[in-house]
Parts: C-alpha cells; structure tokens; sequence
C-alpha cells in the first residue's frame, strides 16, 4: 500500500516502568530524576519514543492506573518540574516522550468519586454508572478482570457502581458529555505542555451495553467474564472518532492503543490512516499462551501457534496500517521466558527472539530490561508479589486444587510482576537501581545479566540489540524495513521462523531456527550477509543462482538478496 509518511514510522520506541527504572533519592522507587539520567543510555540503544506508565497522582491499588488526580506527578515519582525538565531534556535529544492515558476509569479517591459517593443520586453520580439492584442482587453477573463482581455496592443505599477492572476503579460513564469534556480538556493540557501523545490504556471498555443484561454464567461463581458485555457493545468508534477530532488531532500527536476485543471487521477504523489511532499493539501472540481459567491451566509454549497468529496478524494489517510489535510489557512476563522453546532460553535465543521481533513490520517497541534479555523472577512466597491480578491468578489456582509450589510456578510463568522488578543496571547492591530497599524483590540474575557487563561485551544480548536496531533504522535500509511488504518463508520448516521484507526490488531475508538442531534452508538466489547472531551460520551458493542458509540451533540470519 501507499502509505502517507508519518513523523513516528521510522522510529523506535521503548515502554518505561518508572516504579522500577531508576531510583535517584533512594527510596526504592524509581523517579523521573532516574528517566533523565538514563536517556543518553537509550539514545545510544536507538531509541526515539519513549512510553512512560502512569506518572499521575495514585493510591496505587493497581500500580497508578488508578488515578486520583490527573493534572498532578505523584510526589513518589517527583514534581511537575521534573516531568517539565524531562520533557526539555528529551527534545534536546531529538527524541519522544509519551505519557499513560487512562481514561476508562479512575480512582475511587478521584474528587469526582467521592462527591458522588457523597451524593449518589446527584450530578457526580452521572459521571459514573451507578445502577439498582435487582431483586436484592447486583445489576448483573459479569465478572471484572481482576475476579469477583463489576459491582460494587453503595453503603447505604440499593445502587452499585460498576467497576470492570479493581472495586477501587470505577468506570467513568462516556455517556455523559460533560465526562468528555473534562477529559478532553484534560488530555489538551497535558500535549500542550509538549508531549507528543499517548499510550491508551484499555480503551475498547468505554462503550457499555446500557442495561447491563446478564449472561449465561461461564464460571462456578455464577459470573460470566466482563468481555462477554463488553464485546456486545456498539458504537465506540464514535466514541474514539471525537475522541481525536477533540485532541490528538489537533496536536498531530502519535497514539498508540491498546486494544482488546475489537470485532474482526474494524482494522481499519482503528489504525488505517483514517482511523482513530496512529497504531495498536498486537497481543495475538499473547493469545496462544491463555488458560482456559487462569494461568495455572495455560498451555506450554507452541512454536507452530506462535508462529501462525504472529503471521496471520502482519498479513491482516498489510493493507491497512501499522501495528506496533512487542515480545513483553509491564503486563506480561518477560518474552524470552515466554516465547522461546526451553533450549532455546539463553543469549543466542535471546538474540534471535529479538531479530524476528524488531524486523517485523509495523513499529518495534522495547519494554525496560529487554535490551538485555532479563528474565521471570521466582519469588519464594506469595507474599513476595505485589501485583493485584497475580494475587488473584494464585486463589484461583489454590481453588483449583493446585499446591502451594504448583500456584507459585504459574505465577512465576505468567505474572505481571515478571516484567517489574528493578532494572539490572549493574552488578552492584540491588542491581545498581537504588541505594535503598526496591519496592520490589531484585531478581536474583542481576549479578548475571545487568547493563553495565553488557556494555563491555561485544557479544552481549545488549551489544547485539544496539546492532538491530542501527540496521533498521540505516540509510541503505530504512525504508525496506520501515514500508516494506512482510512475507512469510518456509513455512512447510516446523521450526523455523522466516519471513522476507520487500519493496521497490529488494529482498531481505530474516530467518531464524527454534529447533534443537541445525537446519538447511535452500534459498533460491545468493544472498549477502547483513547480521546473524553467532558463529556457524553460513550462505553459500549452490549454482544455478541458489544458496543454502546454515543455520544452527537458536541460530538468526539477515540476508539481503542479491
């Protein structure tokens, strides 16, 4: 497709989970004082737009995506001079910065909450959804994303506020206009401050179906999951279509999205270049690694699956957009525990996980730690987790039968918590993130796997990332991987994961082998080497103008074809 350029398509972005990135005044949490002392370090890994999670003023019930007040820094995190400064430190350095936009629901400590609660029949009422009662029971049996009930009971009275995600996040009620309005406002103030726009948290759950009608039950707990509602609901893109023309658009902000549940025909009215979105994640491989019940019934790791959503999903955007691709973020486990076979969970794996993700098609996101290949954290007890939803995963589990060790292995292959203990930056006391005591366990591997050994190994996960991303974003190769066409090869190799980018007569071949031996791919034109991961790995021709890729176990190519 013709695609009109954007000033985001070439770049490279990086999420930062700021709790755990950086401490500078050693309290154990991480800082934006932390943020600006490292963006030397992330211009020098390649990056141009960096995502931070939410910043914003919180109780932190659910790790500041319960906000309280949207206009201010929580003072764990520093002050609004800080956030300005990084701002100016940033652009100084040519590069991004985008804030968390959380705006399906807030805090239940949000001024507009309590004075709700405070008058549930009133005007701040409207701002939320509160419903009566039927026959003594909730509204309905939908169940939020963080187990139990959406409803929550107002002391006192025959109304329940919903809450699909913690009972201390109301959902705000996008009905009401002048809810809009206040956010628009809101969302205005921050990209006139500079930003240059926004991750978009959980965005498809604002358009409720209005009379809450309840489901046939898909649990023991008589509940029926919240998406079953959710899914039914029409007419978001209404919704999202003001939601730009009132903001984004005016500030020629870059948004991205996360998206769940969108219906199968809508692509393109989220991303297309029309849509309401600059792009979206894609969580489809996410997909293969769900539970029928939680996580402690999710699957092992299947390659083939894998594989086929990852190219079902590049070849369905083809045509209309852009879809920003990940491996891990601070809701999921680390990707190289995640999507690589056991033998294939080392540095050389690391390194050919990240090939096939950041050659992809669409826009490479890096998630704080990636770059270095660190792993799941085992913790010893539940009591070492933080995070509500992993709490959660364990009753579940323990409910199932499942022991103690057994709960604590799916939390260890699934938890959110992975991805957000401190940032290895050395091997020093708490991996050089804070001088005082982290909010949240070290992983044990630092003195392993840390930035500052990294940096000094020509061969380092690390060393080998830096060298990724300068071929992408290289003037020779730029535009092939930025524009173009994704297709996929060998795809009759079981474990083989390849594909070619093209455009304008150019081929580039990246391929990489998950099996636990090496394979022989034949290739029917010479090629040149551009990058491989390790030694072994060979092209060589075979006449008639055909070659042959060795490719190790755990072996990644990147050929151009000749």
């Amino acid at each position: 497709m013709n695609m009109k350029k954007q000033w985001w398509h070439e770049k490279v972005a990086y999420q930062i989970y700021p709790k755990s990135f950086n401490d500078t005044d050693g309290d154990g949490i991480g800082d934006i004082r932390g943020i600006i002392e490292k963006l030397d370090y992330l211009k020098e890994l390649g990056i141009d737009i960096i995502w931070i999670s939410p910043l914003y003023q919180s109780p932190f019930v659910d790790q500041g995506y319960d906000i309280s007040d949207y206009y201010k820094i929580d003072p764990v995190f520093g002050t609004m001079e800080d956030f300005d400064e990084l701002l100016l430190e940033a652009k100084k350095r040519d590069m991004y910065i985008l804030m968390d936009l959380v705006i399906n629901h807030c805090s239940d400590k949000h001024e507009w909450f309590q004075k709700a609660l405070a008058d549930p029949y009133g005007e701040y009422a409207d701002y939320f959804y509160f419903e009566k009662g039927r026959d003594g029971n909730p509204p309905s049996n939908y169940r939020s994303y963080f187990g139990g009930s959406v409803w929550q009971q107002v002391e006192g009275t025959d109304l329940y506020y919903l809450h699909l995600f913690a009972k201390e996040q109301p959902d705000l009620n996008w009905e009401n206009a002048t809810v809009r309005k206040e956010l628009y406002q809101m969302i205005n103030w921050w990209l006139d401050k500079g930003l240059a726009g926004f991750r978009i948290d959980a965005i498809i759950n604002i358009k409720k179906v209005l009379s809450f009608p309840s489901y046939e039950p898909d649990g023991d707990d008589g509940l029926v999951t919240c998406t079953k509602m959710v899914e039914e609901a029409q007419g978001v893109g209404d919704f999202l279509q003001e939601l730009k023309r009132e903001t984004f658009e005016k500030h020629h902000a870059f948004t991205v999205a996360e998206v769940f549940n969108m219906k199968e025909d809508e692509l393109r009215e989220f991303i297309g270049e029309e849509g309401h979105f600059s792009t979206m994640f894609d969580f489809s491989p996410l997909s293969v690694t769900f539970g029928e019940h939680g996580w402690y019934d999710a699957p092992e790791f299947d390659f083939r699956k894998w594989r086929e959503v990852l190219y079902t999903s590049q070849k369905e955007c083809k045509n209309t957009g852009f879809l920003a691709n990940i491996i891990e973020n601070h809701d999921e486990p680390r990707g190289a525990c995640t999507y690589l076979p056991k033998h294939a969970q080392n540095d050389n794996g690391t390194k050919m996980l990240a090939t096939t993700s950041i050659l992809l098609r669409g826009l490479p996101f890096l998630y704080q730690g990636q770059e270095i290949g660190m792993k799941n954290c085992m913790m010893d007890s539940i009591e070492e987790y933080n995070d509500i939803d992993t709490i959660n995963q364990y009753e579940l589990a323990r409910k199932a039968g499942l022991s103690d060790k057994e709960a604590l292995m799916a939390c260890f292959r699934h938890s959110r918590d992975n991805a957000r203990t401190p940032m290895q930056w050395s091997g020093a006391d708490n991996a050089g993130f804070t001088e005082g005591t982290a909010w949240l366990k070290v992983n044990p591997c630092y003195k392993e796997i840390n930035v500052e050994a990294q940096e000094k190994d020509v061969n380092s996960v690390l060393s080998y990332y830096k060298k990724l991303i300068t071929l992408r974003k290289s003037e020779a190769y730029r535009e092939i991987f930025t524009y173009g066409d994704f297709q996929p090869a060998f795809e009759a190799e079981e474990m083989i994961l390849a594909y070619y980018r093209q455009a304008e007569g150019r081929r580039i071949l990246v391929a990489a082998n998950f099996g636990k031996t090496e394979a022989a791919l034949t290739v029917d034109e010479t090629g040149e080497m551009l990058l491989c991961n390790m030694e072994g790995i060979e092209i060589k021709g075979i006449g008639e103008g055909g070659s042959r890729l060795m490719l190790p176990s755990c072996g990644a190519a990147v050929i151009e074809i000749l």
